[in-house]
Order: C-alpha cells, then structure tokens, then sequence
C-alpha cells in the first residue's frame, strides 16, 4: 500500500528547494543512484515508491530534517530551532545559574 503523504512530500520538498526533476536526478546520480525523471515522477504522483535508502537520500537533498513528520507518521512536529536559539541553549545550559534571571526577563 502506498503512502500518498510521501509522494505529495516529496513534489513540494522538490519545488520548495527550487530543483527540477533533472536536477534531482543528477543530485541522485551523483551519489550512485541512477533513477530516470519519469521514475522520480513516479514518486511524486504515487504511482510507485523509492526504497528507504532512497528516501533518506532525498531528504538530504531537500533539506527535510523531520523525517517521520514530514511524511506523515507522527502528528505532531518537533520544535525546529535556529543556530542562534540552538547556541542560546547551550550557553545557558553552560550557565545554569541564569536560569532564574532569564525566567525573570522572559515573565516565565
């Protein structure tokens, strides 16, 4: 049974990262996988389906980080951070004793 989230994923991760089909399947060539437009098409329409190890190699083309999200098998989204609030974190788990003021500042 095909999963129609996934193909409907992967045609707007492809449009969102402004790639052509070519232009996937040349990014695909040059990791060894040698699929044909109309196969990644193919993908895209829910016609068939790429194997794991394809999956997981497109969404490192389009960038796709929630992968179980994105395709539809949990509901819920994580919480996507930026570098800077990702540094902010570290910084204040390097300062734990910050925590109370920031609280403060924030009205937590």
């Amino acid at each position: 049974m095909k999963n129609e989230t996934i193909a409907k994923a992967l045609k707007e991760s492809r449009k969102q990262n402004a790639l052509s089909v070519k232009e996937v399947a040349a990014r695909l060539h040059d990791k060894s996988l040698d699929f044909s437009e109309k196969t990644i098409y193919g993908w895209e329409n829910g016609q068939s389906q790429p194997n794991a190890d394809t999956l997981l190699i497109l969404c490192e083309i389009y960038n796709i980080h929630n992968i179980l999200g994105t395709f539809g098998y949990i509901e819920k989204q994580p919480l996507e951070i930026t570098h800077f609030e990702e540094s902010l974190i570290v910084r204040l788990r390097e300062h734990p004793e910050m925590l109370e003021a920031i609280k403060k500042l924030l009205d937590l």
